[in-house]
């Protein structure tokens, strides 16, 4: 279905509120391709389309949620109103209860939307798959074997429409190719992974994805653990996009207002090192994650969060920004039209940085090259900031990259660890989440070993 389309069925839905409320309507379609390749052959197809109405209704304070799974059903999406109508009637009333409302910030034109994806033949996709698990498997006799050779790919469309005065629509594209690898000697067994994304097939890039499965796999054969002490770590820009969406999380309205958020009451305080500059950008058309309008219908917009270390503000939605006493920042997040709207990062990078990673790893001299995070979100407490996650990757000894290490810990606060970044990479690299990642070193991090 066509953006038009839906908005047409989310107007409709919208002229059906009552006097005295509040309604929104949440359309949304999708066609999805996923494949899974082993052997040289398909192990796994699926190819669907999805559609789907939410409606969201408040009224004195109470809010009241439905969804139906189907656009045809007249009936069905009559009920659906009602049932939104009915658990407003029950539910727990809210002064801050209520829908965006149109703040005059015009959507920034983004081209996310490439019709070439839609004459694609399934065999082409197909072969994406089937080539980088034949690239990965040639490329050393020690690459023994695939988790997964995986390629899928969306067309999706959405509309939302309120009686506040929001009417918005759009498409987009997004295509992915990526595996899990496997590789093994004397010493072991390895993983890992390599991926590429785009807008269309015509985006992917196979033979560096499949390269770098094979390079993580590889480095770490013969990996061994290491001693304690106390060093400098170096993120490669993977775990430094994980690290970085953590923290925009905490800097987001509704982390504050739940009391889970260690920077909470902080702004304008220095809580970082004056190389930290963290924006949320989701109107970076480069990344994967990139949009024009967010859950609520508002135009997304770039916001400031750290400047120069300095804490400059909050992520917020239409609900945490009426809570707080400002407005929103175009933060809303929403995971179908199911769900409610959240808050937090599309597109959080740091900017100013220099240097290539071969640069910012002879700079920093001694110190621990991290490639690898286990258990990022459940190994930090949120409130306090402390931190101790597993990890893994290669010794940097005289300005040089050495001997691999595994089953270690590396232990710090989310605070110390920002405050003592000593360079930030330029080597801005994004992947299909919220957060692009660079070379980034932190000085005087526990490493715990033997």
């Amino acid at each position: 279905m066509t953006p038009e389309e839906l908005l047409s069925v989310a107007d409709g839905v919208v002229g059906r509120a009552k006097p005295g409320e509040e309604l929104e309507a949440v359309v949304t379609w999708s066609h999805d391709t996923e494949i899974r390749a082993a052997d040289g052959e398909v192990e796994h197809f699926v190819e669907s389309d999805a559609a789907g109405l939410g409606v969201r209704i408040v009224r004195d304070g109470r809010t009241g949620v439905a969804w139906v799974g189907s656009l045809g059903d007249e009936a069905a999406i009559e009920e659906c109103i009602v049932e939104a109508r009915d658990n407003a009637e029950f539910g727990t009333p809210d002064p801050h209860a209520g829908l965006a409302v149109p703040d005059g910030v015009a959507a920034a034109a983004l081209d996310l939307f490439d019709d070439r994806l839609e004459r694609v033949p399934t065999a082409a996709k197909i072969e994406l798959a089937v080539d980088l698990e034949r690239r990965i498997l040639d490329a050393d006799p020690r690459m023994v074997g695939l988790e997964a050779s995986d390629y899928a790919d969306a067309v999706s469309a959405g509309a939302i429409a309120t009686t506040t005065g929001i009417r918005v629509c759009g498409a987009d594209t997004s295509a992915y190719v990526g595996a899990w690898a496997l590789a093994e000697d004397d010493s072991g067994t390895t993983t890992g992974f390599g991926f590429s994304v785009g807008r269309t097939t015509e985006d992917l890039l196979v033979e560096p994805a499949a390269a770098d499965a094979v390079r993580r796999c590889l480095t770490m054969l013969g990996a061994s653990k290491a001693p304690s002490e106390r060093l400098t770590v170096v993120l490669d820009p993977y775990v430094t996009s994980q690290f970085l969406g953590l923290v925009a999380e905490l800097l987001s309205g509704e982390a504050v207002l739940r009391g889970r958020s260690a920077f909470a009451g902080r702004v304008g305080e220095q809580v970082a090192s004056p190389l930290v500059t963290l924006v949320d950008d989701p109107t970076d058309a480069l990344a994967p994650s990139a949009d024009d309008t967010d859950g609520e219908g508002l135009a997304c917009r770039p916001v400031d969060l750290l400047s120069g270390g300095v804490l400059q503000g909050y992520l917020h939605n239409a609900y945490t920004a009426r809570a707080t006493g400002t407005t929103s920042t175009g933060s809303a997040q929403r995971g179908s039209h199911r769900s409610v709207p959240g808050v937090g990062p599309r597109v959080a990078k740091l900017l100013g940085g220099s240097g290539t990673s071969e640069q910012v790893i002879a700079a920093v001299g001694d110190g621990l090259l991290v490639q690898e995070v286990a258990g990022l979100h459940s190994g930090v407490n949120p409130v306090s900031g402390d931190l101790s996650v597993g990890v893994e990757g290669v010794r940097i000894r005289g300005g040089e990259l050495a001997e691999s290490i595994r089953e270690v810990t590396i232990g710090s606060t989310l605070q110390r660890m920002l405050l003592d970044v000593q360079a930030v990479g330029a080597d801005l690299t994004y992947f299909p989440w919220d957060a692009a990642g660079v070379t980034l070193a932190i000085a005087d991090v526990t490493m715990s070993g033997t």
